[in-house]
């Protein structure tokens, strides 16, 4: 990154509910945000910006849920027109990204069982856990992101102070 911090924020959108998740100032790590109620799509966008704003965000990331074949579908639609809506309300200098979120509950859903969590005790998590795993997975992939060798590396760990 350059000169100043900058925060980005996933969004996994759905019809019930949308999980927010927000990267520290480094962009190094996917903190969960918060899940904002998806019935009154109005409301949420609105959630949304205001958030945006209140955290100074500077990427917006828009998880799309595209068919297992890489397709688009209605669902990516949804997501499409709440984006249409949400769009007016942030700040131009905000970019927005559409990425790929297949898998994101799946793997959220895993990692939360991994922790012991069961689906009943993981419904208030698990939007918050998906966009977690959108945006770590964003963070990880961009230029420059910080690599750390795997625990079997061990020529790695041994040549550290």
């Amino acid at each position: 990154m350059q000169g100043k911090a900058s925060r980005v924020m996933a969004v996994d959108y759905g019809e019930a509910r949308m999980g927010l998740a927000l990267s520290d100032e480094l962009g190094l790590l996917a903190h969960p945000l918060e899940t904002v109620p998806g019935a009154d799509k109005a409301r949420a966008a609105a959630r949304i910006a205001a958030l945006v704003a209140e955290k100074g965000v500077t990427t917006l990331l828009m998880g799309l849920p595209l068919r297992m074949d890489g397709t688009e579908g209605s669902a990516v639609e949804k997501v499409r027109h709440f984006l249409g809506r949400l769009r007016p309300l942030l700040p131009e200098s905000v970019e927005i990204v559409e990425i790929d979120e297949r898998l994101s509950t799946v793997a959220a859903m895993a990692k939360l069982h991994e922790a012991g969590r069961t689906v009943k005790n993981s419904r208030a998590h698990i939007d918050q856990a998906a966009a977690m795993e959108i945006l770590q997975e964003y963070l990880d992939a961009r230029p420059g992101a910080m690599l750390l060798p795997d625990d079997e590396d061990e020529a790695w760990w041994e040549n550290q102070p």
